[in-house]
């Protein structure tokens, strides 16, 4: 019986979901579910959630226990063999407010601020620390588990784990696995799950940068077809008027028109990793590529609002059911278990898979997992043109890993410095007051940096 503990079991869509998944595989049905969370009523609703789950789909076979608090957190993670990650620290409310007020002060709009740009880079100053707490813990009592991080921005997080502590740890996200299928289905091609599953497509690079070097069916290379189509699109997409009459990946489209290849993670997201979109200077790109600034608070204050409603239907539905979804997690744990192989795309130590890539950076690339664990698998170089736009996000995380774990106030500076999409838009001086400004802001959300 493996014991899988959810860190963050408060986000109750999402434990249904990986732990869901765990009760559709016969290897994992009879686990311990320990649920984490600092938040005691959204602890009670996933632990409702899970326990119906646990016996419309699974006989009750698995133990499922709550922990609520820093306190329990450690008896939480006793004897783990699987830590799954999906913590948000700071929530709606200061935090992501202040990722987006302050730097809008200056002059800089973000869309989602989560993975890459400064909103990113104070997500992963305030998230790393507590990582790092629930790492100490793990290296004492839970020293065989693997760590599974779900929580952005994933490449700071995931290195921060990997180069800080002793903790297994691999970073999941589900882009790679829709990348394909978002593509045909932006260019308005069918694309039936049973065509998405015969679709052969080799990705890599970095998290939600990582490119679809091919694409192919039954043998046929479908990138021409796709790019050609592309040019037919973009063109009428862009002369528009209606936002309605515009597609919502422009920019993933254009990026594959102007660098050879598609990337995995969507517009909103790849419009503030680079510096070509949001420009004070050229404020007609925002409507002519249909770029939603600001939109990650309005889907917090979304969801907020929906959750009462959402949690209601769920909870009073008696026939609660789940069928296996698309995430990577239950699929590792059960080959971890069973020793029967897996493959995935995942966030790993760029040990020698990407050469043109550094060795600290983290990688997204495939990954074997059997009873050895998540093994990356050799990619090779990258074409030199996706190689130089992952390292302009490589240089944020590296340097703010180094902030995290160095606590050199420069460093923080220096990543934001290097943020391709802060450094178009604002003066050096401008970035550090806007950095020091919301390192004020945070409070006793961050340490004290030097």
């Amino acid at each position: 019986m493996a014991k899988i503990t959810f860190m963050g079991a408060g986000s109750t869509v999402f434990v249904r979901n990986v732990l869901g998944d765990c009760m559709c595989r016969e290897a994992l049905k009879d686990s311990h579910f320990a649920l984490y969370d600092i938040d005691g009523q959204r602890l009670k609703e996933s632990e409702f959630i899970l326990k119906t789950l646990n016996a419309n789909i699974n006989d009750n076979r698995a133990t499922i226990t709550s922990h609520l608090g820093v306190e329990n957190r450690k008896e939480a993670l006793r004897g783990a063999d699987f830590v799954v990650n999906a913590i948000q620290v700071g929530g709606y409310e200061p935090s992501t407010v202040i990722d987006f007020e302050i730097p809008k002060k200056f002059g800089l709009r973000q869309t989602i601020a989560d993975t890459l740009g400064i909103g990113g880079i104070f997500r992963a100053l305030r998230t790393i620390p507590v990582m790092l707490d629930f790492a100490r813990d793990i290296e004492e009592v839970a020293p065989n588990a693997w760590f599974l991080n779900y929580t952005n921005p994933m490449s700071m997080l995931t290195g921060a784990m990997l180069r800080g502590t002793s903790v297994k740890t691999v970073g999941l996200c589900h882009s790679v696995q829709v990348c394909a299928k978002s593509l045909l289905e932006t260019l308005g091609m069918e694309c039936s799950e049973e065509r998405a599953a015969n679709l052969r497509a080799h990705i890599a690079g970095i998290n939600h940068m990582a490119w679809l070097l091919s694409i192919s069916e039954n043998g046929k290379d479908l990138y021409p077809e796709l790019k050609k189509l592309a040019d037919e699109k973009i063109a009428q997409w862009r002369a528009a008027k209606d936002p309605k009459e515009k597609s919502g990946n422009m920019i993933r489209i254009e990026m594959m028109r102007r660098f050879g290849f598609y990337v995995t993670e969507s517009s909103e997201h790849n419009a503030e990793y680079q510096p070509y979109w949001i420009k004070a200077k050229y404020p007609e790109l925002i409507e002519e590529y249909n770029i939603p600034l600001d939109e990650y608070p309005r889907r917090c204050i979304r969801q907020i609002e929906d959750w009462k409603k959402q949690y209601a239907e769920l909870s009073s539905d008696p026939h609660l059911s789940h069928k296996l979804s698309h995430e990577y997690g239950s699929g590792i744990m059960e080959a971890v278990v069973t020793n029967k192989p897996f493959q995935i795309g995942g966030n790993v130590l760029n040990n020698g898979f990407i050469p043109n890539l550094p060795s600290k950076a983290v990688v997204e690339v495939p990954c074997l997992v059997d009873g050895n664990g998540v093994q990356g698998c050799y990619v090779g170089e990258l074409p030199t043109q996706c190689a130089a736009l992952n390292m302009t996000n490589i240089n944020v995380h590296l340097l703010t890993i180094e902030a995290a774990l160095t606590k050199k106030r420069e460093r923080i500076y220096q990543a934001a410095m290097l943020d391709p999409h802060t450094s178009s838009e604002l003066s050096v001086d401008d970035i550090v007051k806007m950095c020091d400004e919301l390192i004020a802001a945070h409070g006793d959300m961050l340490p004290k940096y030097n």
